[in-house]
């Protein structure tokens, strides 16, 4: 059985890729200072899932250039909305496992990096990544506003409006 959270985290990781789709890769690339531009985000929540469910968890680094072009800290260079995209859909489909196969007391646990113990635990990290992503989300609405985008979602969720659910692993 999944856990609660981690299906926040999906449900969260839905929200988001609708702040994305039907984004040009000209759009995605546009930067209005001080935000950063749509395909830096992409690519910036790409690198931290990689970060924590692939690198730390599991000590598997799927894509190297994440680190370079989108970890935190790095400017928001030119990169491509396709490129990120491809790669966060990779990442959160390999971090999926890991995540599923979460218990309950895991949520406690703290990783460990080498010999050193992490100051959070699991559960931590989930909410901290599913903050993240709200943040981002907030950012990318803020971009397609001003860059005139026209029937932007004004409410999270109109499938859970129409429906009364959502389908947490809905797939491309």
């Amino acid at each position: 059985m999944v856990l609660n959270l981690v299906n926040q985290l999906r449900f969260t990781r839905m929200e988001f890729r609708r702040g994305f789709e039907g984004v040009s890769e000209h759009d995605g690339s546009r930067r209005m200072v001080p935000i950063n531009n749509i395909a830096w985000i992409v690519g910036h929540m790409a690198w931290h899932e990689q970060y924590y469910w692939l690198k730390r968890a599991q000590g598997q680094v799927l894509f190297p250039d994440l680190d370079e072009s989108a970890a935190f800290g790095k400017d928001p260079g030119v990169v491509s909305l396709g490129h990120m995209t491809a790669h966060w859909k990779v990442v959160t489909a390999a971090s999926d496992g890991y995540l599923s196969g979460l218990t309950l007391p895991d949520l406690e646990r703290h990783m460990r990096v080498g010999e050193k113990e992490l100051p959070f635990n699991i559960g931590t990290m989930i909410q901290r990544v599913i903050y993240h992503y709200w943040y981002h989300c907030g950012e990318m609405q803020a971009l397609r506003q001003l860059m005139r985008h026209q029937n932007l979602p004004q409410f999270v969720s109109d499938e859970i409006e129409t429906t009364g659910s959502y389908y947490l692993d809905k797939t491309d």
